[in-house]
């Protein structure tokens, strides 16, 4: 909206850049959770309880953040968690040191609770686009993690590259990566105002009540077209979160590839994940939410269905493309979705609970897969996953087609 002469383009360009930066850091972890904790606690069985860990810390955090920043704003709560973050870096490299198992499960801890409060970046991105643009405002800031797709090799493959599979190999990268999160922490300040201020504003300008009260989570669930939207968003979060930090372990122990070849495939993903997301988000408006969510849905279960049938880095980063766009799509889709049934002051705490399902799903199915890969290895965790997003798929499909956007009239 113009003529309220907003920094709407200005904040959107920081907000990419802080996702770009921190982007580099999950594909750290991404890459390397699994192997740093089984390298550390020398139990090879659980290697999927270091993802799972983060992941439940993520999920748990995620709702009380949400709510904070409903009531404190967005940028104060992902500055705290950017810090946070660059804590349990800290913590996780001493961890691969000292071959310490409670100082890498701290970190796992911190790392996770961080990643719980930055993902809530979206919300802050929904906040300044009314409904009819609001996917393709989500898909501006997610484009910054195209930056971040490019700059992690880049910064982590080098330090890999010629190194042993040892546990002290691993500390410098995540060193390197709690330098990375200062960054982060230092560029979103530069994001004024704030952006739930300026949902505020656009919801004012349009003749809306700003001085209710939020109404009550299961009130807001109930809103048409706000499940489908959370079923898809658990599916693909789920399967995307627990399949990429799964990835690592894949790679190296049933594959038998170099330690340096994670990094292209996991990059790969990232760029499947954001590469083409203004394309995405333009399609989310125009063909709507409903759609959009069974054809994310769709793609991930062909992409992690026919992981078990490649072993070369190429085509498995192939796939791993093709997991990332399908995530992309669900995900601008229910965000849109999410934030069209919501109003400025409630928008923090649905997609805060959003995520701690989402999140304890992840961990689930991470541990799961974890222990299915050392006994009945890939197929195991490709068909697991390609359920996973059938099934809400079939079940979006056979209910109504989903209401026309509420925006922000709740």
């Amino acid at each position: 909206m113009p003529e309220l002469n907003l920094p709407i383009r200005r904040n959107t360009a920081i907000l990419a850049l802080t996702l770009g930066v921190n982007s580099v850091v999950l594909q750290l972890v991404a890459a390397v959770a699994s192997l740093t904790f089984v390298l550390v606690t020398g139990v090879r069985g659980l290697l999927g309880l270091g993802p799972a860990i983060f992941l439940v810390s993520a999920g748990l955090t995620a709702l009380p953040a949400g709510r904070l920043m409903d009531r404190r704003g967005r940028v104060p709560v992902l500055a705290v968690g950017y810090a946070l973050a660059s804590l349990g870096c800290v913590v996780t490299a001493l961890a691969t040191h000292t071959r310490s198992i409670p100082a890498v499960v701290v970190g796992f801890v911190m790392i996770g609770a961080a990643t719980g409060v930055s993902q809530l970046i979206r919300t802050a991105a929904g906040d300044m686009y009314p409904a009819a643009r609001r996917a393709r405002g989500i898909s501006y800031v997610l484009v910054g993690s195209v930056f971040g797709a490019i700059l992690g090799p880049t910064v982590f493959q080098p330090l890999f590259a010629n190194r042993k599979v040892a546990a002290d190999s691993l500390t410098v990268p995540w060193l390197v990566a709690a330098g990375i999160s200062v960054l982060a922490c230092v560029v979103i300040q530069f994001v004024r105002p704030d952006p739930k201020w300026i949902g505020e504003q656009i919801g004012a300008h349009a003749g809306e009540d700003q001085t209710g009260k939020a109404a009550p989570l299961r009130e807001i669930v109930r809103r048409p077209g706000v499940l489908p939207a959370m079923l898809a968003s658990f599916s693909a979060q789920a399967i995307m979160v627990s399949v990429m930090n799964l990835a690592g372990y894949v790679v190296v122990e049933q594959h038998h590839h170099a330690q340096d070849k994670i990094f292209p495939i996991i990059s790969a993903h990232v760029f499947g994940m954001y590469v083409l997301v203004l394309v995405v988000g333009a399609l989310v408006d125009r063909v709507g939410r409903t759609a959009s969510l069974v054809a994310g849905l769709v793609t991930i279960a062909i992409s992690t269905l026919t992981l078990d049938w490649f072993s070369g880095v190429a085509m498995t980063a192939v796939l791993l493309f093709g997991l990332g766009l399908g995530w992309n799509v669900a995900y601008v889709a229910a965000a849109a979705q999410m934030a069209d049934r919501t109003r400025v002051f409630e928008r923090g705490r649905l997609f805060g609970f959003n995520d701690l399902i989402g999140q304890l799903l992840g961990a689930a199915f991470a541990l799961l897969g974890g222990l299915a890969l050392e006994t009945l290895g890939v197929i195991s965790l490709a068909v697991g996953a390609a359920v996973l997003a059938i099934a809400p798929a079939a079940w979006i499909v056979a209910r109504e087609p989903a209401p026309e956007p509420l925006g922000e009239a709740g």
